[in-house]
């Protein structure tokens, strides 16, 4: 080869190499991180601990709950019980407590009741016990009836939607309170005909009859998604298959409720809280010696001009807790919108 040629062959090697090179030096490129999908109840949560005011009503709401759960324990380590009468705690002549906003001390933190020198925190406590078991198990049947019978009038239509649909403006076109008023001496004299104890048969009275009342609303709401649902393709697919109809009620429809059902839910729940309340000031539900909200709040009345303080222990703590359990169905309801942002 003569040296131009070798010259040539050198050349063309060089620019080969100048050509590979930066290939070859080339980074890789990352790989790509895995996006993690996280399911609505995950984005929900992630929401509700992100707002402030949802989590300072969450706290309020649990401590509330365990005060109410553990009334019995913490009473009797503090020594107190809902029926002591502690004369010595309040004056002969005015039956008012000794003391400073209500007989306020270290052993009767928020006072005692004039009159009979009860500790109120210990009343509190188990008052809101029973309005606890009130509202949620209203709640619970009412969550019950509401979807079931939701359910069943949307996807069956026809003359079972008809009868439904009636069924539900009868009961809506009575006025609750009246009937509530009207109706529970006599069924609650029927219920301790049947051998219920206690203040069981006032606690299932309002159980039933706050259930009865509102399920209709529910009902309504369930129905309007169902109709919804039934024309979805999953739910066509599913019907054209051959499944029977329990199946695609209760496999397919009802798990996409759970949403709308939970936001109910945590509204109703305040409300029952409220309602029996305000049903035991007017002297329905629980009666002497068990304590409740509405009958410490009507015992009060007679006091307000000499022991204002007897009035604002009970109604604060029930407007507290009804405005931190109404907070949370809000936060909920926010977090499981679809439309809320996702950052």
């Amino acid at each position: 080869m003569t040296p131009k040629g070798v010259r040539r062959e050198v050349a063309s090697a060089m620019v080969l190499h100048a050509d590979v090179e930066p290939v070859a030096q080339e980074e890789t490129a990352p790989e790509a991180e895995a996006v993690e999908g996280r399911s609505l109840a995950q984005l929900a949560w992630s929401r509700i601990i992100k707002d402030r005011v949802a989590l300072i009503s969450l706290i309020i709401m649990l401590l509330a709950l365990f005060l109410a759960a553990f009334s019995g324990v913490i009473n009797n380590l503090r020594g107190q019980t809902v029926q002591d009468f502690h004369q010595n705690l309040i004056s002969n002549d005015g039956a008012l407590p000794f003391g400073h906003f209500g007989g306020v001390s270290w052993a009767h933190p928020v006072g005692v009741e004039p009159g009979t020198g009860r500790d109120l925190f210990a009343r509190l406590l188990v008052g809101s016990r029973y309005s606890f078991i009130v509202a949620f198990s209203s709640t619970i049947l009412t969550v019950f009836l509401g979807v079931t019978i939701g359910s069943i009038a949307g996807y069956s239509r026809g003359w079972v939607d008809s009868l439904l649909g009636r069924t539900m403006d009868l009961i809506l076109s009575f006025p609750l309170l009246l009937v509530l008023l009207a109706l529970s001496p006599i069924i609650v004299d029927r219920l301790h005909s049947l051998h219920l104890q206690g203040n069981n048969a006032e606690i299932f009275y309002l159980i039933i009859v706050l259930s009865f009342f509102g399920w209709p609303y529910l009902a309504r709401v369930v129905r309007g998604q169902v109709l919804s649902l039934r024309e979805r393709e999953f739910v066509e697919a599913s019907i054209s298959l051959g499944a029977p109809t329990r199946r695609v009620l209760f496999k397919e429809i009802v798990p996409n409720l759970w949403a709308p059902v939970i936001v109910y839910a945590t509204l109703l729940l305040p409300s029952f809280i409220a309602a029996e309340a305000t049903l035991a000031y007017l002297g329905v539900g629980l009666v002497e010696p068990t304590p409740s909200w509405g009958s410490m709040l009507e015992s009060s009345v007679a006091y307000f001009n000499v022991d204002p303080f007897f009035l604002f222990v009970p109604g604060l703590y029930l407007f507290i807790v009804v405005l931190a359990f109404n907070l949370i169905g809000d936060a909920v309801r926010d977090a499981l919108d679809p439309r809320a942002g996702r950052s």
